[in-house]
């Protein structure tokens, strides 16, 4: 405890990390209270009473907006329609000449992409807003009593507005604050419902009489997140040696002689694998969810629909297994290494530069890609185990998934960001009151 209070000090003396911290404090703030505006008109007491109703997909849709989605605010949407606007840029990268061409163009390049990504969240946000006033707020009751046409253009132009104000708080807090601010936006929705879930399992704990369980609850979902930090963090080193530099008559080591590794991630490909693979599963959940009984829905739909059911489970393991390929195949070329290696005057101990090299380094990712795969996997899967357990549903959603990555990623890269800006004004006190006195006496030979 006294070396976190310690930590915490160091960090307030720092005055352009302190000033930072509270910007990005400030603008995480505004963020919530936006996500707590209703919009004009809507019935909140409709929203209210049908708070405890939410089925699988609504719960997944609140955690990621803060609340906002089920509480009709404006903002509703939240920045994932930034988030999708984001991977289709990405993948458009992979098949469009132009824009691989703006992303190989450096600083220029990737302001016309923020750009275009800009543009494309308008229009995905025009598309989504009328649906979710539809399919949402219509299904509660909450819509006015004679919605006309105005109220419908207002309201789509203020979900609009909000998502895109959602997206300036966190490019602001990306350039003027610390982290990331689109992830920690995410972030903070998410770590907002965590209380309420907790107490909710707490108070089912006590009256039930086993407070040993809840205890047992606990540890698990720590020692879970002690298990996502070290995949994570985890990289496969592959060993480099580097040629030497002739200088002069003698031939020097670089880095003085250190011994350099080529670092792959065992978890390269992130969050995007469930991401891409619950999208796909939502749509029987959506389908299941859109026919009553009366109209018995097809059994396979039934099926998919549960999304604590083996058939759901299995076919989300296989898609992420899949997506997980596919993604590592985008984030990682190994004919691009080995050029790169090739030309830096570097290879892998054993092993010829150029083809060969791109072989060694795809073998080496295909090795690794599996078990992170299997990982993402089940992580994405405990939520069912924990639900199925005897864990409420909002605080089974904690347990797995795409909540506890991006939490734990996103504080890992917070706190690295920090612990820079730390070192950086340590190395500058150590500056400070020193003279380069090799310069000055150059200056002082010079005048005599």
């Amino acid at each position: 405890m006294k070396r976190l209070i310690t930590n915490l000090q160091n960090i307030w003396k720092v005055e352009e990390l302190r000033k930072r911290i509270l910007l990005t404090l400030g603008l995480i703030l505004t963020y919530r209270v936006g996500s707590f505006v209703i919009l004009p008109g809507v019935k909140y007491d409709a929203l209210s009473s049908t708070a405890t109703d939410q089925n699988f997909l609504e719960s997944i849709l609140s955690v990621f907006s803060g609340g906002g989605f089920t509480n009709a605010s404006i903002m509703a949407l939240g920045i994932m329609p930034y988030i999708s606007a984001s991977i289709i840029m990405q993948l458009l990268g992979m098949a469009v000449p132009a824009v691989q061409k703006m992303q190989n163009e450096g600083e220029s390049g990737r302001k016309q992409i923020n750009n275009y990504t800009r543009l494309l969240t308008i229009v995905i946000c025009a598309l989504q807003a009328p649906s979710y006033l539809t399919l949402y707020v219509s299904n509660k009751n909450a819509m006015p009593d004679d919605p006309n046409t105005f109220w419908w253009t207002q309201t789509i132009m203020l979900l609009i507005a909000g998502s895109m104000f959602a997206v300036w708080l966190g490019e602001r807090i990306t350039e003027r604050g610390i982290g990331n601010g689109i992830s920690l936006l995410i972030t903070v929705g998410i770590l907002s419902r965590l209380p309420g879930a907790f107490f909710a399992e707490f108070g089912k704990s006590v009256e039930a009489g086993n407070l040993i369980r809840l205890v047992l609850e606990i540890v698990m979902f720590f020692l879970i997140i002690l298990v996502t930090i070290l995949i994570v963090q985890g990289v496969r080193r592959i060993p480099l040696n580097t040629a030497k530099r002739v200088a002069g008559a003698r031939a020097m080591e670089d880095v003085n002689g250190a011994r350099n590794y080529l670092p792959i991630k065992i978890n390269a490909s992130g969050v995007m694998p469930i991401i891409f693979a619950q999208a796909i599963m939502t749509i029987p959940m959506m389908v299941y969810q859109g026919v009553t009984q009366e109209q018995n829905a097809g059994w396979l739909t039934k099926t998919l629909g549960d999304p604590y059911g083996f058939s759901y489970n299995l076919l989300l393991v296989i898609l992420i297994v899949v997506f997980t390929y596919f993604y590592t195949a985008i984030m990682i070329n190994p004919s691009k290494i080995a050029d790169d290696l090739k030309k830096s005057g570097g290879f892998i101990p054993g092993v010829r530069p150029g083809e060969e090299t791109a072989e060694h380094v795809d073998q080496v990712v295909s090795r690794i890609t599996f078990p992170g795969s299997l990982f993402l996997a089940l992580i994405a899967i405990l939520p069912s185990i924990a639900k199925l357990a005897g864990v409420n549903d909002s605080f089974a959603m904690f347990f797995g998934g795409t909540s506890i990555l991006i939490m734990v990623g996103v504080v890992l890269d917070t706190l690295q960001q920090i612990e820079t800006y730390q070192l950086n004004r340590n190395m500058d006190s150590l500056m400070e009151g020193t003279r380069v006195r090799g310069r000055r006496g150059a200056n002082e030979l010079s005048g005599m």
